[in-house]
């Protein structure tokens, strides 16, 4: 298993054709199983494009940016694994994030309820970008957009749109995710005695929506929820910083570099100011 997850010094064909089999298989299916169960239910429509870049406080935009970064990361591993070059990891590899969340766009786009979302091609593009922009300029990855999820209470009142179990609502509950840029303080300092794993964190997150727009709360809510921003500020680590010689164990670390971990935080809020929390997720 360490020999077999340990990356190629040279270009292996073998390898590089099963990641190319492998991404095809996989992102035609997930594109395929999408769409019965997700748009099957809804009329088709002619290709067109909405504007929902005010809706639930831009947290959706955020979510696009951390899913396009890490397709495209976790495509580029794929590729150093085979012993591509760093070219062909950064084209190729790094472009299958927004290459698949534009293809969900032109899914989108030829749905009657929903619609191609200029905003969310930006932020894929933006994401990818992120990427690709600190490969070329560092040679390596100094600030990594993170996740971080808790329930909410409004879950219940539109289960249908918010999600009825955590699993839904972990994808479809804005109020409760939280996007973050964890940056590695090490990066910026080599000579420094920080610590190479010690990150500072960036978070933000949205409060009070029932609705996209905020439209109609008060129809599902007894009294009227204000609608909030959250800023944060955290500390963090980048497991991929950790040494270790096993390769398993690094692949385990990439993975759950996704995530950020549960830390002392500060949040600031325009209607409630700033409040701390001994420990935030």
């Amino acid at each position: 298993m360490e020999g077999f997850l340990k990356p190629s010094d040279t270009l292996n064909k073998t390898r590089k054709s099963t990641v190319i089999a492998v991404e095809a298989i996989v992102g035609t299916g997930a594109l395929v199983g999408l769409n019965q169960l997700w748009y099957a239910d809804y009329p088709r429509s002619a290709f067109h494009f909405i504007n929902d870049n005010a809706e639930w406080l831009q947290v959706d935009k955020a979510g696009h940016i951390y899913s396009s970064y890490h397709l495209g990361r976790l495509g580029a591993e794929m590729l150093e694994w085979s012993g591509a070059t760093e070219k062909d990891q950064l084209i190729y590899g790094s472009g299958m994030g927004f290459a698949f969340l534009t293809a969900v766009e032109v899914l989108d786009g030829f749905s009657s309820e929903w619609g191609a979302s200029t905003g969310d091609i930006i932020a894929n593009a933006s994401g990818t970008a992120l990427y690709v922009s600190q490969e070329l300029l560092w040679k390596e990855q100094r600030i990594t957009p993170k996740f971080s999820f808790h329930t909410t209470q409004y879950a219940q009142y539109r289960p249908n749109v918010l999600g009825s179990s955590f699993a839904e609502q972990i994808l479809k509950d804005y109020n409760g995710q939280t996007y973050w840029l964890s940056v590695n303080l090490h990066s910026f300092s080599k000579g420094s005695k920080i610590p190479k794993w010690l990150n500072l964190a960036i978070g933000y997150g949205a409060d009070g929506m029932i609705t996209g727009r905020g439209i109609n709360n008060e129809l599902f809510l007894m009294s009227k929820m204000e609608r909030s921003r959250r800023f944060y500020l955290s500390l963090d680590v980048d497991l991929t910083k950790i040494d270790t010689k096993f390769p398993f164990l690094k692949t385990i670390f990439s993975v759950l570099n996704t995530l950020k971990i549960p830390a002392p935080t500060i949040e600031y809020s325009h209607h409630e100011g700033f409040k701390g929390h001994i420990s935030y997720f």
